[in-house]
């Protein structure tokens, strides 16, 4: 069942959004503050390895929401592509070492591919490796991206687009991630959440500031934008969502500031704006 909206029970941290922090210190700031999940980012698992992550992770009582990100299928040469379809594989082992049941997908992007020839490469690559990924038990989350991102990080801009791969791949392990920052724009988005029920693996909260300075690290504290999360949120769990609640912030400027009163801050929000 979903947790009240004025607990902590579901929240969960990325490492991203306390990007200064080794995963060492993430994962001690994080238990302090009663922080129950942690989504980490291969940038901070690479110096540590999946192994000794694990069991850093589990041995401060923290459960593992998800490994981000792995994705990027998108390339003109069939060398690139192949070499990305195995760079997944080795993230669906990571994933499934440390415990994380979802690996979201960035699907990927590239100005020398059109858009048709690239999203039909991302198909094809999520159908390549979703045998593994079932093996492993690791379940693969396409996230939609922000049509803003459409020219290196992904072709697949709506969550109709997300949807309609998630239907022709057809597998239990192939669904899709719901991120506010890059869908609450979408007229259709409360229909097409609809169309995801039991089909949501993840759902990331932040906010859109106005105006946004930076295309990638200026997001906003849940609150601080013209994002109606709660609404999103409802629509989320009536479709059948009832995961962790994950806080994904990219931000030069809280970057810059003590990662602890960040995370502080971040609860606050999340009790009154999640």
């Amino acid at each position: 069942m979903a947790g009240n909206l004025d607990d902590l029970s579901r929240l969960c941290i990325h490492t991203a959004t306390t990007n200064p922090l080794t995963l060492e210190q993430a994962v001690a700031s994080y238990a302090e503050a009663g922080v129950p999940y942690i989504t980490v980012w291969e940038h901070h698992l690479e110096p540590v390895g999946a192994k000794k992550a694990a069991k850093l992770i589990h041995g401060a009582g923290l459960k593992v929401a998800g490994l981000c990100r792995g994705g990027f299928f998108v390339a003109p040469g069939a060398q690139a592509r192949e070499d990305a379809k195995n760079k997944n594989r080795r993230l669906i082992d990571a994933a499934a070492e440390l415990g994380a049941p979802v690996l979201v997908l960035v699907c990927g992007a590239d100005p020398e591919v059109d858009m048709p020839t690239a999203r039909q490469q991302i198909a094809d690559a999520i159908h390549e490796i979703e045998p593994h990924a079932k093996k492993c038990g690791v379940k693969l989350a396409i996230e939609p991206l922000h049509p803003m991102y459409a020219d290196t990080r992904s072709v697949i801009n709506t969550l109709d687009q997300a949807n309609n791969m998630v239907m022709a791949l057809s597998s239990d392990y192939v669904g899709v991630a719901i991120d506010v920052y890059h869908v609450w724009w979408d007229p259709f988005l409360r229909s097409e959440i609809k169309r995801s029920t039991n089909t949501i693996f993840a759902f990331h909260v932040c906010d859109w500031r106005t105006p946004t300075r930076d295309l990638v690290n200026d997001r906003a504290l849940m609150g601080s934008g013209c994002i109606r999360i709660r609404q999103i949120r409802e629509w989320v769990e009536d479709a059948g969502f009832d995961g962790p609640i994950e806080v994904e912030i990219f931000s030069d400027e809280e970057w810059s500031k003590d990662q602890d009163r960040w995370i502080k801050r971040i609860k606050t929000a999340y009790m009154k704006h999640v």
